[in-house]
Protein backbone atom coordinates (compact mmCIF):
# COMPACT_ATOMS: atom_id res chain seq x y z
CA UNK A 1 0.00 0.00 0.00
CA UNK A 2 3.12 2.51 0.90
CA UNK A 3 4.99 2.24 -2.30
CA UNK A 4 1.67 2.06 -4.15
CA UNK A 5 1.06 5.69 -3.07
CA UNK A 6 4.38 6.73 -3.91
CA UNK A 7 4.12 5.51 -7.36
CA UNK A 8 0.68 7.08 -7.70
CA UNK A 9 2.32 10.13 -7.05
CA UNK A 10 5.61 9.91 -9.20
CA UNK A 11 2.82 9.10 -11.81
CA UNK A 12 0.61 11.95 -10.98
CA UNK A 13 3.97 14.09 -11.66
CA UNK A 14 4.69 12.17 -15.13
CA UNK A 15 1.03 13.15 -16.27
CA UNK A 16 1.75 16.86 -14.65
CA UNK A 17 4.67 17.07 -17.22
CA UNK A 18 3.02 15.80 -20.06
CA UNK A 19 0.38 17.88 -19.94
CA UNK A 20 2.66 21.09 -19.50
CA UNK A 21 3.59 22.41 -22.90
CA UNK A 22 6.93 24.03 -21.75
CA UNK A 23 7.54 20.75 -19.92
CA UNK A 24 7.55 18.71 -22.49
CA UNK A 25 9.97 21.08 -24.70
CA UNK A 26 12.45 21.26 -22.25
CA UNK A 27 12.24 17.28 -22.49
CA UNK A 28 12.43 16.88 -25.90
CA UNK A 29 13.23 19.91 -28.25
CA UNK A 30 16.15 20.92 -26.72
CA UNK A 31 18.05 18.36 -26.20
CA UNK A 32 18.12 17.09 -29.41
CA UNK A 33 18.87 19.93 -31.15
CA UNK A 34 21.71 20.71 -28.57
CA UNK A 35 22.96 17.70 -29.57
CA UNK A 36 22.99 17.86 -33.40
CA UNK A 37 24.19 21.50 -33.16
CA UNK A 38 27.49 20.46 -30.33
CA UNK A 39 28.08 17.22 -32.75
CA UNK A 40 28.24 18.73 -35.92
CA UNK A 41 29.52 21.79 -35.35
CA UNK A 42 31.65 21.94 -32.13
CA UNK A 43 35.07 20.77 -33.13
CA UNK A 44 38.92 21.38 -32.16
CA UNK A 45 40.13 20.19 -35.79
CA UNK A 46 40.59 23.06 -38.30
CA UNK A 47 39.86 22.90 -41.52
CA UNK A 48 40.32 25.73 -44.19
CA UNK A 49 41.76 27.82 -42.71
CA UNK A 50 42.76 31.36 -44.41
CA UNK A 51 46.17 31.58 -45.27
CA UNK A 52 48.16 34.19 -47.82
CA UNK A 53 51.09 33.49 -49.26
CA UNK A 54 54.25 36.68 -49.06
CA UNK A 55 56.50 34.79 -51.78
CA UNK A 56 59.50 37.00 -52.64
CA UNK A 57 61.66 34.17 -53.89
CA UNK A 58 60.29 32.49 -57.47
CA UNK A 59 62.85 29.76 -57.24
CA UNK A 60 61.72 26.21 -57.68
CA UNK A 61 62.06 25.46 -53.55
CA UNK A 62 59.47 27.76 -52.56
CA UNK A 63 57.29 26.91 -55.09
CA UNK A 64 56.79 23.79 -53.94
CA UNK A 65 56.41 24.24 -50.50
CA UNK A 66 53.47 26.62 -52.02
CA UNK A 67 52.23 24.04 -53.66
CA UNK A 68 51.93 22.19 -49.94
CA UNK A 69 50.45 24.80 -47.79
CA UNK A 70 47.97 24.83 -51.13
CA UNK A 71 47.11 21.50 -50.95
CA UNK A 72 46.38 20.92 -47.54
CA UNK A 73 43.18 20.16 -46.20
CA UNK A 74 43.91 22.39 -43.43
CA UNK A 75 44.82 25.73 -45.22
CA UNK A 76 43.08 27.62 -47.89
CA UNK A 77 45.23 30.13 -49.59
CA UNK A 78 42.81 33.30 -50.09
CA UNK A 79 45.91 35.76 -51.18
CA UNK A 80 48.83 36.20 -52.18
CA UNK A 81 51.04 39.11 -50.61
CA UNK A 82 53.34 41.48 -53.10
CA UNK A 83 54.61 43.81 -50.57
CA UNK A 84 54.96 44.53 -46.76
CA UNK A 85 51.92 46.91 -46.79
CA UNK A 86 49.55 44.44 -47.54
CA UNK A 87 50.18 42.51 -44.74
CA UNK A 88 48.68 44.13 -41.85
CA UNK A 89 45.34 44.71 -43.25
CA UNK A 90 44.65 41.36 -44.20
CA UNK A 91 45.25 40.34 -40.36
CA UNK A 92 43.52 43.42 -38.91
CA UNK A 93 40.49 42.37 -40.66
CA UNK A 94 40.94 39.71 -40.23
CA UNK A 95 40.73 37.61 -43.58
CA UNK A 96 43.39 35.56 -42.69
CA UNK A 97 44.85 33.71 -39.57
CA UNK A 98 48.21 33.23 -41.08
CA UNK A 99 50.73 35.25 -43.13
CA UNK A 100 53.71 32.72 -44.43
CA UNK A 101 56.45 35.27 -45.81
CA UNK A 102 59.06 33.30 -48.08
CA UNK A 103 62.43 35.85 -48.62
CA UNK A 104 64.12 35.83 -51.60
CA UNK A 105 66.83 34.11 -50.69
CA UNK A 106 64.74 30.99 -49.61
CA UNK A 107 65.78 28.68 -52.35
CA UNK A 108 69.54 29.66 -52.76
CA UNK A 109 70.05 29.25 -49.33
CA UNK A 110 68.79 25.81 -49.00
CA UNK A 111 70.50 25.16 -52.04
CA UNK A 112 73.81 26.37 -49.87
CA UNK A 113 73.23 23.97 -47.70
CA UNK A 114 72.62 26.89 -45.59
CA UNK A 115 69.42 27.16 -42.63
CA UNK A 116 66.68 29.44 -44.58
CA UNK A 117 64.04 31.53 -42.73
CA UNK A 118 60.20 31.41 -42.91
CA UNK A 119 58.59 33.99 -41.06
CA UNK A 120 55.14 33.39 -39.93
CA UNK A 121 52.74 36.10 -38.97
CA UNK A 122 49.53 35.10 -36.81
CA UNK A 123 46.54 36.66 -35.69
CA UNK A 124 47.09 35.84 -31.87
CA UNK A 125 43.68 37.17 -30.99
CA UNK A 126 42.21 33.31 -30.46
CA UNK A 127 45.04 32.22 -29.41
CA UNK A 128 44.07 28.50 -29.04
CA UNK A 129 43.31 28.67 -32.77
CA UNK A 130 46.47 30.01 -33.93
CA UNK A 131 48.29 27.35 -31.65
CA UNK A 132 46.74 24.46 -34.01
CA UNK A 133 47.35 26.22 -37.20
CA UNK A 134 50.91 27.01 -36.53
CA UNK A 135 51.22 23.15 -35.23
CA UNK A 136 49.99 22.14 -38.84
CA UNK A 137 52.15 24.51 -40.19
CA UNK A 138 54.59 22.90 -38.52
CA UNK A 139 53.82 19.56 -39.39
CA UNK A 140 54.05 20.09 -43.87
CA UNK A 141 57.31 22.17 -42.95
CA UNK A 142 58.89 18.86 -41.17
CA UNK A 143 57.51 16.84 -44.34
CA UNK A 144 59.37 19.30 -46.28
CA UNK A 145 62.10 19.09 -44.92
CA UNK A 146 62.61 15.85 -44.77
CA UNK A 147 61.32 15.70 -48.32
CA UNK A 148 64.23 17.97 -49.62
CA UNK A 149 67.29 16.12 -47.64
CA UNK A 150 66.36 13.09 -48.93
CA UNK A 151 66.09 14.54 -52.72
CA UNK A 152 69.38 16.51 -52.07
CA UNK A 153 70.93 12.98 -50.90
CA UNK A 154 71.96 14.17 -47.33
CA UNK A 155 74.52 12.28 -45.95
CA UNK A 156 74.53 11.01 -42.43
CA UNK A 157 71.62 9.24 -39.91
CA UNK A 158 67.74 9.52 -40.77
CA UNK A 159 65.49 9.95 -37.89
CA UNK A 160 61.66 8.68 -38.78
CA UNK A 161 58.87 9.55 -36.33
CA UNK A 162 56.20 7.45 -36.36
CA UNK A 163 53.17 8.22 -34.29
CA UNK A 164 49.78 6.50 -33.14
CA UNK A 165 47.21 7.63 -31.27
CA UNK A 166 45.94 5.05 -28.72
CA UNK A 167 42.05 5.44 -28.00
CA UNK A 168 40.97 7.48 -31.23
CA UNK A 169 43.35 6.56 -33.81
CA UNK A 170 42.08 9.29 -36.57
CA UNK A 171 42.45 12.03 -33.46
CA UNK A 172 38.88 13.54 -34.07
CA UNK A 173 37.81 15.95 -31.81
CA UNK A 174 34.10 14.47 -32.02
CA UNK A 175 35.11 11.36 -30.27
CA UNK A 176 36.06 13.88 -27.23
CA UNK A 177 32.79 15.69 -27.57
CA UNK A 178 29.73 13.49 -27.79
CA UNK A 179 30.13 11.53 -25.18
CA UNK A 180 30.93 14.86 -22.90
CA UNK A 181 27.64 15.73 -24.47
CA UNK A 182 25.69 12.45 -23.37
CA UNK A 183 26.72 13.80 -19.82
CA UNK A 184 26.11 17.53 -20.10
CA UNK A 185 22.57 17.20 -21.67
CA UNK A 186 21.34 14.58 -19.12
CA UNK A 187 21.88 17.01 -16.37
CA UNK A 188 20.16 19.53 -18.38
CA UNK A 189 16.98 18.02 -18.41
CA UNK A 190 17.02 16.32 -15.27
CA UNK A 191 18.21 19.52 -13.24
CA UNK A 192 15.25 21.31 -15.04
CA UNK A 193 12.41 18.23 -14.35
CA UNK A 194 13.33 18.49 -10.72
CA UNK A 195 13.87 21.83 -10.10
CA UNK A 196 10.77 22.41 -11.45
CA UNK A 197 8.67 19.78 -9.50
CA UNK A 198 7.82 21.25 -6.76
CA UNK A 199 7.62 24.89 -8.00
CA UNK A 200 5.45 24.34 -10.38
CA UNK A 201 2.60 22.52 -8.08
CA UNK A 202 3.03 25.82 -5.85
CA UNK A 203 1.89 27.74 -8.71
CA UNK A 204 -0.58 25.84 -9.41
CA UNK A 205 -1.89 25.83 -6.29
CA UNK A 206 -1.81 22.66 -5.36
CA UNK A 207 0.59 22.17 -2.81
CA UNK A 208 -1.46 22.40 -0.42
CA UNK A 209 -3.69 19.38 -1.75
CA UNK A 210 -0.16 17.17 -1.15
CA UNK A 211 -0.38 18.27 2.38
CA UNK A 212 -3.58 17.26 3.52
CA UNK A 213 -2.93 13.45 1.82
CA UNK A 214 -1.69 11.00 4.27
CA UNK A 215 2.02 11.12 2.32
CA UNK A 216 4.69 12.29 4.82
CA UNK A 217 7.55 14.75 3.39
CA UNK A 218 10.02 12.15 2.09
CA UNK A 219 7.22 10.52 0.37
CA UNK A 220 6.79 13.21 -1.29
CA UNK A 221 10.45 13.57 -2.05
CA UNK A 222 10.31 10.28 -3.13
CA UNK A 223 7.60 10.97 -5.70
CA UNK A 224 8.81 14.14 -7.19
CA UNK A 225 12.32 12.16 -7.28
CA UNK A 226 11.28 8.83 -9.31
CA UNK A 227 9.96 10.72 -12.88
CA UNK A 228 13.34 13.19 -13.33
CA UNK A 229 15.61 9.71 -12.78
CA UNK A 230 13.52 7.66 -15.20
CA UNK A 231 13.30 10.66 -17.58
CA UNK A 232 17.26 11.06 -17.32
CA UNK A 233 17.90 7.42 -17.91
CA UNK A 234 15.59 7.29 -21.19
CA UNK A 235 17.28 10.53 -21.82
CA UNK A 236 20.81 9.08 -21.68
CA UNK A 237 19.70 5.87 -23.93
CA UNK A 238 18.63 8.18 -26.48
CA UNK A 239 21.73 9.78 -26.84
CA UNK A 240 23.89 6.91 -26.25
CA UNK A 241 21.99 5.66 -29.39
CA UNK A 242 22.26 8.26 -31.16
CA UNK A 243 26.14 9.11 -30.67
CA UNK A 244 27.01 5.62 -31.47
CA UNK A 245 24.44 5.22 -34.78
CA UNK A 246 24.64 8.91 -36.11
CA UNK A 247 28.08 9.58 -35.25
CA UNK A 248 29.76 6.48 -35.47
CA UNK A 249 31.37 6.80 -32.19
CA UNK A 250 32.57 3.49 -30.74
CA UNK A 251 30.98 1.93 -27.34
CA UNK A 252 34.07 -0.02 -26.45
CA UNK A 253 33.66 -0.93 -22.85
CA UNK A 254 30.85 -2.55 -20.44
CA UNK A 255 27.47 -1.31 -21.06
CA UNK A 256 26.78 -1.91 -17.29
CA UNK A 257 29.76 0.20 -16.19
CA UNK A 258 28.44 3.22 -18.25
CA UNK A 259 24.88 2.41 -16.89
CA UNK A 260 25.83 2.20 -13.01
CA UNK A 261 27.62 5.43 -13.68
CA UNK A 262 24.04 6.97 -15.09
CA UNK A 263 21.86 6.09 -12.05
CA UNK A 264 24.54 7.41 -9.71
CA UNK A 265 25.11 10.29 -11.67
CA UNK A 266 21.35 11.01 -11.93
CA UNK A 267 21.17 10.27 -8.24
CA UNK A 268 23.06 13.17 -7.27
CA UNK A 269 21.49 15.65 -10.30
CA UNK A 270 18.04 14.53 -8.74
CA UNK A 271 19.28 15.98 -5.53
CA UNK A 272 20.28 19.14 -6.34
CA UNK A 273 16.92 19.76 -8.78
CA UNK A 274 14.96 18.98 -5.59
CA UNK A 275 17.30 21.48 -3.11
CA UNK A 276 16.70 24.25 -5.78
CA UNK A 277 12.71 23.36 -5.88
CA UNK A 278 12.29 23.42 -2.71
CA UNK A 279 13.77 26.44 -2.28
CA UNK A 280 12.32 27.68 -5.24
CA UNK A 281 8.71 29.46 -4.77
CA UNK A 282 7.40 30.26 -8.39
CA UNK A 283 8.76 28.29 -11.77
CA UNK A 284 11.27 31.33 -13.12
CA UNK A 285 12.88 31.37 -9.62
CA UNK A 286 13.69 27.83 -9.77
CA UNK A 287 15.04 27.93 -13.89
CA UNK A 288 17.61 30.64 -12.68
CA UNK A 289 18.60 28.01 -9.57
CA UNK A 290 19.16 25.40 -12.40
CA UNK A 291 21.28 27.95 -14.75
CA UNK A 292 23.06 29.51 -11.92
CA UNK A 293 24.22 25.65 -10.78
CA UNK A 294 24.63 24.25 -14.65
CA UNK A 295 27.23 26.75 -15.94
CA UNK A 296 29.94 26.04 -13.14
CA UNK A 297 29.04 22.79 -13.83
CA UNK A 298 29.96 22.57 -16.88
CA UNK A 299 32.97 24.73 -16.53
CA UNK A 300 34.44 22.72 -13.42
CA UNK A 301 33.62 19.43 -15.10
CA UNK A 302 36.54 19.17 -17.65
CA UNK A 303 34.20 19.43 -20.26
CA UNK A 304 36.01 22.02 -22.67
CA UNK A 305 39.06 23.36 -20.45
CA UNK A 306 41.22 20.62 -18.72
CA UNK A 307 40.88 20.38 -14.76
CA UNK A 308 44.51 20.17 -14.76
CA UNK A 309 44.89 23.87 -16.55
CA UNK A 310 42.94 24.91 -13.63
CA UNK A 311 44.41 27.21 -10.63
CA UNK A 312 44.36 24.87 -8.15
CA UNK A 313 41.80 25.69 -5.65
CA UNK A 314 39.54 25.64 -8.29
CA UNK A 315 40.85 22.39 -8.95
CA UNK A 316 39.82 21.64 -5.60
CA UNK A 317 36.40 22.32 -5.88
CA UNK A 318 36.11 20.53 -8.75
CA UNK A 319 35.55 17.37 -6.89
CA UNK A 320 32.31 19.03 -5.72
CA UNK A 321 31.14 18.50 -8.57
CA UNK A 322 29.77 14.99 -10.42
CA UNK A 323 29.63 15.98 -13.74
CA UNK A 324 33.35 15.94 -13.63
CA UNK A 325 33.37 11.88 -12.47
CA UNK A 326 30.34 11.40 -15.13
CA UNK A 327 32.49 12.72 -17.79
CA UNK A 328 35.54 10.10 -17.02
CA UNK A 329 32.84 7.33 -16.56
CA UNK A 330 31.91 7.77 -20.34
CA UNK A 331 34.21 8.69 -21.85
CA UNK A 332 36.40 5.36 -20.47
CA UNK A 333 33.85 3.25 -21.26
CA UNK A 334 32.96 4.70 -24.81
CA UNK A 335 36.94 4.99 -25.15
CA UNK A 336 39.18 3.50 -23.43
CA UNK A 337 37.10 0.24 -22.78
CA UNK A 338 37.00 0.14 -19.06
CA UNK A 339 34.60 -1.41 -16.62
CA UNK A 340 33.62 -1.63 -13.07
CA UNK A 341 37.28 -2.18 -11.41
CA UNK A 342 38.68 0.65 -13.32
CA UNK A 343 35.69 3.38 -12.62
CA UNK A 344 35.32 2.67 -8.96
CA UNK A 345 37.14 5.60 -7.76
CA UNK A 346 34.53 7.83 -10.33
CA UNK A 347 31.32 5.76 -8.67
CA UNK A 348 31.72 6.10 -5.00
CA UNK A 349 32.15 10.09 -4.80
CA UNK A 350 28.63 10.53 -6.80
CA UNK A 351 27.05 8.31 -4.83
CA UNK A 352 28.24 10.44 -1.81
CA UNK A 353 27.41 13.69 -3.84
CA UNK A 354 23.63 12.24 -4.54
CA UNK A 355 23.07 11.11 -0.84
CA UNK A 356 24.47 14.25 0.79
CA UNK A 357 22.04 16.54 -1.72
CA UNK A 358 18.86 14.14 -1.15
CA UNK A 359 19.47 14.50 2.44
CA UNK A 360 19.67 18.66 2.30
CA UNK A 361 16.74 18.45 0.01
CA UNK A 362 14.56 16.32 2.34
CA UNK A 363 15.74 19.23 4.92
CA UNK A 364 15.02 21.99 3.47
CA UNK A 365 11.42 20.70 1.83
CA UNK A 366 10.51 19.66 5.91
CA UNK A 367 11.94 22.92 7.24
CA UNK A 368 9.33 24.52 4.14
CA UNK A 369 6.62 22.46 4.76
CA UNK A 370 6.38 23.35 8.42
Amino acid sequence: MYFRVIIALAIKEFLALLRDKRSRFVIIGPPIIQLMVFGFAATYDLNNVPVAIYNEDHGGAARELVSRIEGSPHFQVVAHVERDSEVAPLIDNREVLLVLHIGQRFSAELLQGDGALLQAILDGRNSNTAMVAMNYLRSILLEYNSDWLESQGSQGPQVTLQTRAWYNENLQSRWFIVPGIVGLLTLVVTLLVTALSVAREREAGTFDQLLVTPLRPLDILIGKAIPGIVIGLLEASLIIALMVLLFEIPLRGSLGALYLGIGLFLLSAVGVGLMISAIAVTQQQAVLGAFLFLVPAVILSGFSTPIANMPEPIQWLTYLDPLRYFLVIVRSVTLEGNGYDLLVHQYWPMAIIGLVTLAMAGWLFRHRLY
